[in-house]
């Protein structure tokens, strides 16, 4: 008898979480096209690779977003791991930025609120197969 996988849907706060995440990698393509766009000769090879960095971060973000979103389970860890190093950054910078070192810990803490609500993880639990 073969088995079939039921799909149940994303629950919403998974779903807030990963939109969430799609801004950021929005935010970083938008930086990745500023920093090209801001090329200098005295600078070229750390503007190549801040452009660099900022492009991948956002692809990274939207590949473990989109397999998040799939149930795949290798794409939770790095998404927390990158709210976890957001917070850090929001805290290093609160006494320079105090607004944008705020709106970075709000947005950190709501993706892994989303992340961790009961709902989510339940929808995250890898599928027992071979019951």
């Amino acid at each position: 008898m073969k088995r079939v996988k039921i799909s149940l849907p994303v629950p919403v706060p998974l779903a807030l979480a990963l939109l969430l995440v799609v801004v950021e990698a929005a935010v970083m393509g938008v930086l990745a096209v500023l920093e090209l766009f801001s090329l200098d000769g005295d600078r070229l090879a750390m503007g190549l690779t801040t452009t660099l960095f900022f492009a991948g971060y956002a692809v990274a973000l939207l590949a473990c977003a989109r397999a998040t979103w799939r149930r795949e389970t290798w794409g939770r860890s790095p998404l927390v791991l990158a709210q976890l190093i957001q917070l850090g950054v929001a805290w290093s910078w609160f006494g320079g930025n105090p607004e944008l070192s705020t709106v970075l810990a709000v947005v950190a803490a709501a993706v892994l609120a989303g992340i961790f609500a009961p709902a989510s993880l339940r929808a995250l639990e890898p599928s027992d197969e071979h019951a």
